[in-house]
């Protein structure tokens, strides 16, 4: 990697789950609109041609766009490939298949137990924990290997768990954990400054807010637009919409809001329940509460205006990205670069000294939250400059949601344990602890003995 002109130039990057549908092309057009970068990509997946396909896609894009040609892609045989000297790295897999994850799903459903996403917290969040985080030990082994000292951002979920089990298997690594779900809030703010004080034309950046608490159960503990308050405004919006729900995403009817849509009414109903702005999308918000708030059944996960994404439907939707993945490696079809609003591009920016970013990252605890345990990964905000990340001091986790934040706390390490000591017995003290989890001991033992056993393949390194 080399400076010019304040650009940075032959910039590796190695993406592992290179062969993605959705994240990897993110990346692409991000990367293509940061004429500030330039470089190569590097491509692994296990399903090599899926990489392959996003070779081909990559490589077309100075076809149809002759401005943005900064960066080349290459798909990658193995990780090591991929890997060698990277400066940056992303991790963006799928666990096992979505046969395992229709297991994590459904398999509680017969008992009564419903998930909203099932791949960050409750019983289907456990299991497929055990299933990532040894993928996440290997690959923090060949990161110190082969680039000891690359950024690593992860996407892949249970978003705490990877980021906590990369620094416990090598504790010198350079990792954080990168979710979007403050940025839907940010823009529901925006909103209300909108529809109740008339304040139009802000953007995410003119928000700004403290950031609090754990991936997916983040809050916020303070939103300012200038010098205004917007709690009270927030209180306000609560207040009017907390029956009725309030979502711009019933207007439009299409793949992503189908099953992913929410009218924000279980953040209304937490702000009102504890004065913090619950910081994250409604369906992994429910997760988080007892079954009995949000999810008791179907029914009610209906009244409360969010959605149950089924499995069958990621696996019809992934049967029409493996199409739409042929038509644009071969031509066929156009692609077309969108940003994505994510901020990865923009930490990599940062990280290599061309500008300073403030944003929510995921990062073990050092103090910023001095009410959870020191070492557990939290999410706040953080200061990304020339290769460093400090996280910026959050202060406690409000009292109301202290509990159920800690005793989620208490599970994800639990479950981290488990993949460490290769031994099930602590995970079933997480899925036994889960507040979702009505069952008593023995029907506990059957779901989770029936899980494991539907996971199995991908869980040869345990003791049974």
């Amino acid at each position: 990697m080399r400076y010019c002109n304040n650009r940075a130039e032959d910039v590796k990057i190695a993406y592992i789950g290179g062969g993605s549908r959705g994240w990897a092309w993110n990346l692409m057009s991000d990367l293509a609109l940061e004429q500030s970068l330039s470089g190569t990509v590097y491509l692994y997946d296990i399903d090599y041609h899926a990489a392959k396909n996003n070779e081909l896609i990559g490589n077309k894009i100075p076809k149809y766009y002759p401005e943005y040609d900064n960066f080349t892609y290459k798909a990658t045989e193995t990780a090591a490939e991929a890997l060698q000297d990277a400066d940056f790295v992303v991790l963006s897999i799928l666990p096992g298949t979505f046969d395992e994850m229709e297991s994590d799903v459904h398999a509680p459903e017969k008992y009564g137990i419903y998930q909203a996403v099932g791949d960050t917290v409750g019983l289907g969040g456990i299991i497929r924990g055990l299933r990532t985080l040894p993928i996440y030990e290997e690959y923090a082994l060949l990161i110190k290997k082969y680039c000891p000292n690359a950024w690593v951002i992860n996407y892949t979920n249970p978003m705490t768990t990877c980021v906590d089990i990369l620094y416990k298997t090598f504790p010198e690594i350079k990792a954080v954990g990168c979710c979007h779900e403050v940025f839907g809030t940010q823009d529901v703010l925006i909103t209300a400054l909108e529809e109740l004080r008339g304040i139009t034309g802000l953007t995410r950046d003119d928000i700004k807010v403290n950031v609090i608490g754990i991936n997916h159960f983040t809050w916020l503990t303070e939103a300012k637009y200038k010098n205004i308050d917007i709690f009270p405004v927030y209180k306000e919006f609560c207040e009017k919409y907390k029956t009725t729900g309030h979502g711009k995403e019933k207007e439009a009817e299409n793949w992503m809001n189908r099953f992913f849509k929410g009218n924000q009414r279980v953040k209304f109903d937490l702000f009102l329940r504890y004065g913090a702005i619950a910081a994250a999308g409604d369906r992994h918000l429910a997760e988080f509460c007892p079954g009995s708030w949000y999810m008791k059944n179907p029914e009610s996960v209906a009244e409360w205006g969010f959605s149950l994404t089924p499995v069958s439907w990621r696996k019809d939707r992934t049967k029409e990205l493996m199409a739409q993945s042929e038509r644009m490696a071969s031509g066929e079809e156009r692609f077309e670069i969108t940003p994505s609003g994510e901020k990865g591009v923009a930490q990599m920016k940062a990280l290599l000294g061309l500008e300073d970013l403030i944003t929510n990252v995921n990062l073990p605890n050092r103090g910023q939250i001095p009410n959870l345990p020191l070492g557990a990964v939290v999410e706040t905000n953080a200061v990304f400059t020339a290769d460093s990340v400090t996280p910026v001091f959050a202060g406690e986790i409000p009292a109301p949601i202290l509990g159920l934040t800690s005793r989620t706390v208490e599970n994800q390490q639990l479950v981290v344990k488990a993949v460490i000591d290769k031994d099930l017995k602590p995970a079933f003290s997480a899925f036994i602890n889960e507040v979702s989890n009505h069952l008593d001991l023995e029907d506990s033992k059957k779901l989770f003995n029936e899980m494991i056993e539907n996971t199995k393949e991908y869980l040869g390194m345990y003791q049974f």
